[in-house]
């Protein structure tokens, strides 16, 4: 028998998904309060979390208005089981030789920077002219 949360957490994700049929959630309690674990059709997963989490975070805070009826605090945890592995942070599997750059990606990266040393150039002859300006307006009685 699922509890109210979940069934709430529940009616929510499957108006949202195109399989409503695989739509499960697990509900664990710990010290930190209730943890809901959804887990959805791997590509309704979007359809959840949404604009840059947009979606996601409406649920939790309909969750945590439950929350503060039922006196309880709520978590959601949307599980990602499509057997997808993050990639490794550059930083990471280069340390441990993984990770080696294409020769077109060095050198993006070494016009990027002379085109980022040009800039500041500019931008340093720009703070020039612009203290000299402010100078001479100093200079002014007004």
């Amino acid at each position: 028998m699922a509890t109210i949360d979940q069934q709430f957490v529940e009616y929510i994700v499957k108006t949202l998904v195109n399989n409503p049929d695989k739509v499960s959630i697990d509900r664990t309690i710990d010290e930190k309060g209730v943890l809901l674990s959804l887990e959805v059709d791997p590509e309704d997963v979007g359809r959840i979390i949404g604009r840059r989490g947009a979606t996601a975070q409406s649920i939790r805070t309909l969750l945590r208005a439950l929350g503060t009826k039922n006196d309880a605090r709520y978590n959601l945890k949307i599980v990602n089981n499509d057997g997808f592995e993050p990639k490794e942070k550059h930083e990471d599997a280069e340390a441990d030789g993984e990770y080696e750059p294409d020769e077109e990606t060095v050198e993006d990266v070494k016009v990027d920077a002379e085109a980022d040393n040009s800039d500041a150039e500019e931008g340093s002859e720009l703070a020039k002219k612009t203290r000299a300006e402010l100078a001479d307006l100093d200079d002014l009685d007004i």
